[in-house]
């Protein structure tokens, strides 16, 4: 996937501010993904600086010169349209989905809703307010289950459970991070995360981990995790999984970057859980893995990810 490279001279891009660090849950992730990138930036010959976004950003809009911004920031406050749109407030051009697709894939409940209106597969759910819910869902849906937070990411505040008890606890800490909590059937079967990157998708990565499953601990600290780079599928399996991913995408309106999550069950279909818009870049991401399986190094990859900004918004 040569075509996938950037060709622009670095100097190109202008002053660039690494967008990382921020007030989400994911604060600590995103340091990470952005000191990666700040240096990858640099060491390719950009001119490149890092903002650690906090309650001084606006000052430091007004007095840095930002030809351009390289959005590192993962969950609420970076991921969710309100950073892009203060961006295009600012006519700064910007990596990654704009306004609306970035709020939508931030919002669970919504995603799903497009994805079922469009008869795209993903698990049955319902969305949990008070004890009763809890107690409708458990006998729509059955067990096990899945809890989950509507605008995190990162695993942030998920749980398995098995029964009513365990439902409503999960619910309560779910509710901690966030007013809208969903909880979702468990699927049976192994997972998959797959990247798209300047409107190709990336070769699948198939997810194993010891834990009950690819938790936050999984993702970012353990190292027992399995990342099965080719995923194991047969070539038209992959290719509907692919296919599917591309069309999740579409119909969520992603641009430049992302990775799609997807779940196969015992009888081999797949079911689309969500979208990440700004998806992790530390030494135990997904899409850096994906890539150097397309061909790309991480700062291959980097730049292709700012050259796209390039030709999507000046």
């Amino acid at each position: 996937m040569s075509s996938l490279k950037s060709t622009l001279d670095p100097r190109a891009f202008g002053r660039v501010a690494v967008l990382l660090g921020g007030k989400s849950a994911e604060r600590e992730v995103s340091l990470k993904s952005g000191n990666a990138v700040l240096e990858a930036l640099k060491s390719a010959g950009v001119d490149a600086f890092g903002i650690d976004v906090g309650d001084d950003f606006l000052s430091r809009l007004a007095s840095e010169r930002i030809d351009r911004a390289f959005i590192v920031l993962h969950g609420r406050g970076g991921e969710d349209g309100s950073m892009q749109g203060l961006l295009e407030c600012a006519g700064i051009p910007y990596t990654g989905s704009g306004i609306l697709a970035s709020a939508l894939a931030m919002d669970k409940l919504r995603t799903k809703q497009v994805w079922h209106s469009l008869g795209l597969p993903t698990p049955r759910h319902a969305v949990l307010a008070s004890v009763d819910d809890c107690r409708a869902a458990a006998t729509e849906l059955g067990f096990p289950l899945i809890v989950k937070p509507a605008h995190e990411g990162s695993s942030i505040g998920m749980a398995k459970v098995n029964g009513v008890d365990e439902l409503i606890a999960a619910w309560q800490d779910a509710a901690r991070y966030d007013s809208q909590v969903l909880v979702e059937q468990w699927i049976h079967g192994p997972e998959f995360t797959i990247a798209m990157l300047r409107g190709e998708v990336l070769p699948p990565i198939r997810l194993g981990t010891p834990h009950i499953f690819y938790d936050y601990d999984a993702k970012y600290l353990a190292d027992d995790t399995q990342y099965l780079i080719p995923c194991g599928l047969d070539a038209a399996k992959e290719e509907e999984l692919k296919e599917l991913t591309r069309r999740a995408c579409e119909a969520v309106g992603v641009q430049g970057w992302a990775r799609a999550d997807v779940m196969q069950d015992a009888d081999g279909r797949f079911w689309l859980l969500e979208v990440n818009t700004v998806p992790g870049m530390t030494d135990h991401s997904l899409v850096p893995m994906a890539a150097r399986a397309a061909g790309l190094d991480f700062q291959q990859l980097v730049l292709a990810i700012l050259a796209d900004s390039v030709e999507s918004r000046g």
